[in-house]
């Protein structure tokens, strides 16, 4: 599957099946700090992607208006 991460932006094949939760410990990802997108839906980390899937990893971001 390709997987797209944003911050620093980089591009990568990771082979699957394999659940949103492996791939984020194969990649040394913090789940909680992290949006995992398959198309245009947001995936749970017990979610299975498949070798055709593109997925985005995004950052977690927080702020707002004092």
């Amino acid at each position: 599957m390709k997987v797209l991460l944003r911050n620093p932006r980089r591009e990568l094949e990771v082979p699957g099946p394999i659940t949103v939760a492996a791939l984020l410990a194969r990649l040394e990802l913090v789940p909680e700090s992290v949006l995992v997108i398959r198309g245009d839906t947001l995936v749970t980390s017990d979610a299975r992607l498949d070798a055709g899937d593109q997925i985005e990893i995004r950052p977690v971001i927080s702020g707002g208006a004092p």
